[in-house]
């Protein structure tokens, strides 16, 4: 198996509200907490990420249930290019 080339931040290296904001992702499952903690090695990065994500996916205008109708869409059409490539 590979080594690990990019390393998580261990909750007791963050401050007081990145544990907060990472307890808050893993209760809710998003972000994922992992991808989290390695943008926690660049707090300007975490943050940007972290408020980008409670504006569009938490208090967007949309109905959640559009926001993932349209994830979903992406997903399949997604998985359908790299299909395609892969055949060729």
């Amino acid at each position: 198996m590979a080594k690990q080339r990019i390393s998580y931040v261990p909750l007791e290296k963050m401050d007081a509200e990145m544990r907060k904001e990472m307890e808050r992702c893993q209760r809710e499952g998003t972000p994922r907490p992992e991808s989290s903690a390695v943008r926690a090695h660049v707090p300007a990065a975490f943050w940007f990420f972290a408020n980008s994500w409670h504006n569009l996916f938490r208090n967007g205008v949309l109905d959640h249930a559009i926001k993932e109708l349209c994830r979903l869409t992406c997903r399949a059409r997604c998985n359908a290019s790299i299909a395609a490539i892969s055949v060729r």
